[in-house]
């Protein structure tokens, strides 16, 4: 169906988007996916609950609300493994705010399964939210009001450099029954548009403009979540992953820079050589880029997905920072990454261009692993912040990488998302009365020891995932890595985000200067 409103669109004035938080400035944060957030549609999204969490944010005296990439999920539900690198993902829109929007009636609501509360169930949620967005999308030309309609309009213009492709790839997926695009006829895999049936060109028009709808919604509640909380005094951090994935808008719309063959099949793929995760590595799978031609016009696919990243968040964290130096190159076909090799990444040149056309971009360098000093070179040549992992500062019985030495440039945490919680990680140590000794912790709750040794450290910032700052154990584990299922799961009680935690939080991160 074309999308046509039932009313002449009228004119809407701007809104002023407020001052981002620096980096530079000495502030405490949590991370915490969306994902997590509770709530009764199977999964966290941009509505109540967020808002909820950034409250509890400045209650808790935190600057900065850490995320994943918030991109539609992949396979095993990973948001490291996308259909887009630029899309939204449309799980994260929150249903009570359609109703608001007159989008959706109460009653369409009424009818939820019945969705545990504990772990996101991302088929489940997924088949119930698309049939709500499509019902929707059915009622906008008769709802939408004239200032909808002009932000509509306005966004699927601005956003038209990945809109368009990411709504075409979407409809032809769906019409070939979720095939990956090399599967796909000839004429569709390469893009030979003149080739198309008039048939699929329809059938793409009509699914491709509601993929371009659920991304304004997706656009709409963002910005509005992102007023809020910058109104608060909260930044967002987001997650910019190194790589595409291979079924994906980005290569299919641009197979030239990717490693493809003639035949449009990966030549090599990426992954990371053997390390604290796997003795194996990680094979991941992605397609490389094309670093040479990429450079050709100035990395602008590149520009283009970082300047996508500014729109969303106030700060970014480059995942695997040490691909922009050199990257671990595994042949296609490849059963594990032990026999890869390191071949050189665009370096300096890339992020030359990078801070020519967005200097205002706050960059985070992931520069974690099998490091040397050219990823060190190339952080500290343009000024980002590495990160500090506080369960990778200690070793056996002892504290190699005290946090009192952290760089004052550097992100610090208790972990990550691909680490264990911090007490699952402490009760598996055989060094844990020494741990316990030597960071002060008390036994009736051991995090805040640790907690209170990064608040207090040089680094700038902060980071806590909410999982550390609850007390809670292995269960609460966000992603084990090289495991293909079974991850990105854990949600918040919402009873957890207490008043009490928020003063004992608030307390520490004054104590610390932050």
């Amino acid at each position: 169906m074309a999308l046509e409103p039932a009313a002449a669109p009228a004119t809407s004035a701007a809104v002023p988007v407020p001052a981002p938080p620096k980096l530079s400035r000495r502030a405490a944060g949590v991370l915490l996916h969306l994902s997590s957030l509770p709530g009764p549609h199977g999964v966290g999204d941009l509505g109540p609950a967020a808002h909820r969490f950034v409250d509890f944010l400045k209650d808790a005296g935190q600057r900065w609300w850490q995320m994943l990439p918030v991109v539609p999920t992949g396979p095993g539900d990973s948001p490291y493994s996308s259909p887009s690198a630029f899309a939204g993902n449309p799980l994260f829109i929150s249903l009570d705010d359609l109703v608001q929007d007159g989008f959706l009636a109460a009653e369409d609501l009424a009818q939820a399964p019945e969705f545990s509360a504990r772990k996101t169930d991302y088929e489940a949620a997924a088949e119930y939210k698309e049939e709500l967005l499509r019902k929707a999308f059915a009622r906008f030309p008769e709802k939408g009001r004239p200032e909808q309609w002009d932000e509509f309009r306005a966004f699927c213009v601005e956003a038209s450099d990945w809109l368009d492709d990411y709504g075409l790839f979407c409809a032809l997926k769906k019409a070939s029954g979720a095939k990956p695009w090399s599967q796909w006829d000839e004429p569709l895999r390469r893009r030979r548009f003149r080739f198309w049936s008039r048939e699929t060109v329809r059938q793409a028009g009509e699914e491709s403009a509601y993929r371009q709808f659920v991304q304004y919604l997706f656009q709409k509640q963002w910005t509005a979540l992102r007023a809020y909380a910058a109104a608060r005094g909260i930044g967002f951090i987001g997650d910019v992953p190194l790589y595409v994935a291979y079924d994906s808008a980005d290569v299919w719309s641009r197979p030239e820079i990717f490693r493809l063959d003639a035949d449009l099949r990966p030549e090599a793929v990426a992954g990371v050589p053997p390390d604290y995760f796997s003795e194996d590595g990680q094979l991941w799978g992605n397609p490389l880029y094309r670093w040479d031609k990429l450079a050709e016009d100035g990395y602008f696919w590149w520009i283009r997905r970082l300047s996508r990243a500014a729109k969303l968040f106030d700060a970014a964290r480059l995942d695997h920072f040490i691909g922009f130096t050199r990257y671990w190159e595994v042949p296609a076909g490849a059963r594990t990454a032990r026999g890869g090799k390191w071949a050189p990444g665009p370096g300096q040149d890339f992020f030359s261009c990078v801070r020519k056309r967005l200097p205002d971009l706050q960059l985070i360098a992931e520069d974690l692993g099998l490091i040397g000093p050219d990823v060190l070179n190339l952080r500290d040549a343009f000024h980002f912040p590495g990160i500090k992992v506080l369960q990778f500062s200690v070793g056996d019985g002892r504290v190699e990488d005290p946090p009192q030495g952290y760089p004052a440039a550097s992100l610090a945490c208790t972990g990550t998302h691909d680490n264990d919680t911090l007490l699952g990680w402490l009760s598996k140590r055989k060094d844990k009365g020494f741990l316990m000794r030597a960071f002060g912790a008390d036994p009736a709750a051991p995090q805040w020891g640790f907690v209170k040794a990064v608040y207090e450290s040089p680094a700038q910032t902060a980071i806590v995932p909410l999982q550390d700052a609850l007390g809670l154990g292995s269960e609460a584990r966000m992603n084990f890595p090289g495991e293909p299922t079974g991850n990105w799961r854990w949600r918040l009680d919402a009873a957890a985000l207490t008043p009490a935690l928020a003063k004992t939080m608030a307390d520490l991160s004054r104590a610390a200067g932050r």
